[in-house]
């Protein structure tokens, strides 16, 4: 068995394939050139944002600052009858026809290059992987450094930078052959899982909480009325945030309605899309690295009232690399036993030393 607090990172460094090139034509002929003739004039290329160096980054900083215990694992390739739980036959046989090119898949975000079908595979299998060694006792908490990421796919259509739900793919695999009856999956990424709630939208054994700045911000979707259908009427959880919010919003939500509805829904896992772009630096939120810390802290909790402290957090989002590597280590030391400092209380003791070495100039001058 595990010991208490051990973490492990998942990766694979064939997800540094996926590249796509922004370059590349994303709407027919004309249009595409009239758009990217807009896009010049407006001094605004186009980049692809969603890009290997943010893995590279994150595995920078955790070389330059290792976490004391933290144990690095492989991925695999995930197989098509685990990617066909979710997604429908015909957009696998779409993207695995694009094996080998450049193209994109919409219009709006998501593009493929030579190795990003190979690169989706293996973020998909990797997040099962890192399923497997929490739910068969290896490791207490696993963290899966995947991309390209998977939140926003759909069952019948890639968005969002997305190419395969890789959190979706795990949570029916612990479900179809691990013996998980109630899967928990938390999303604290800025953008709205829209992929993940599609996919689970009648399912009352999977249970979606979804903190995310709300629409019109992208996807646009997540509505706090979303809560489901049928017999998943219920196991949709959205909290819409305005632009801003931060880590009070965030902790209190986390009290006020992520505990009770776990306590109720009463998980064999919990999966945690995990995304750092809530940071100030990504210019839509406002949650800081002790947000994220205490939001950690109160999941491990959570793991080990509810599920044997099986705790799985998978790669979403986050696309400033200081803040994107900043996030993800600060998690993993929290995963590992490491201290979640509350939030707003940084600098205080230095605003206390301050005074009481100001104060005394102060004091004299009034006595004076």
């Amino acid at each position: 068995m595990a010991d208490a607090n051990q973490v492990t990172v998942f990766y694979d460094e064939r997800v540094l394939a996926h590249k796509p090139d922004s370059d590349a034509p994303f709407l027919p002929g004309r249009m595409d050139r009239r758009v990217r003739e807009l896009l010049s004039a407006l001094k605004v290329p186009w980049v692809y944002p969603e890009h290997a160096g943010r893995l590279t980054a994150i595995r920078q900083l955790l070389e330059l600052e290792p976490v004391p215990g933290l144990l690095f694992e492989s991925g695999k390739a995930a197989t098509r009858e685990q990617l066909g739980r979710v997604h429908t036959s015909s957009y696998l046989d779409h993207v695995f026809e694009l094996r080998g090119h450049n193209a994109w898949l919409d219009v709006d975000t998501t593009a493929v290059s030579p190795g990003s079908v190979e690169a989706a595979e293996v973020a998909a299998g990797t997040t099962i992987a890192a399923v497997e060694a929490v739910i068969e006792g290896r490791t207490q908490s696993a963290f899966a450094l995947v991309r390209p990421p998977g939140h926003h796919a759909e069952p019948v259509r890639a968005r969002g930078f997305c190419l395969f739900n890789n959190v979706a793919v795990a949570a029916a695999h612990a479900r179809a052959e691990l013996g998980c009856e109630r899967v928990l999956i938390v999303d604290w990424d800025a953008h709205h899982a829209n992929g993940t709630q599609d996919i689970f939208w009648a399912d009352p054994d999977v249970m979606l909480f979804d903190i995310h700045r709300a629409s019109p911000f992208y996807p646009g979707t997540g509505n706090l009325e979303d809560v489901g259908v049928g017999l998943g009427e219920g196991t949709t959880v959205n909290v819409p945030m305005p632009a801003g919010a931060g880590d009070r919003a965030y902790l209190k939500a986390f009290e006020d309605i992520l505990v009770p509805a776990t306590n109720s829904f009463q998980p064999d896992l919990i999966l945690v899309s995990v995304g750092f772009d809530p940071h100030p630096f990504d210019l839509a939120l406002n949650v800081s690295y002790e947000g994220f810390a205490s939001m950690t802290r109160m999941l491990q909790d959570l793991a080990k009232k509810h599920c044997d402290s099986r705790l799985v957090f998978v790669l979403e989002g986050g696309y400033h690399l200081l803040s994107l590597a900043r996030g993800v280590r600060t998690v993993l030391e929290v995963l590992a036993g490491g201290e979640a400092p509350e939030p707003g209380l940084t600098g205080l003791a230095e605003v206390e030393a301050a005074a009481a070495f100001h104060r005394p100039a102060f004091s004299a001058q009034e006595q004076g």
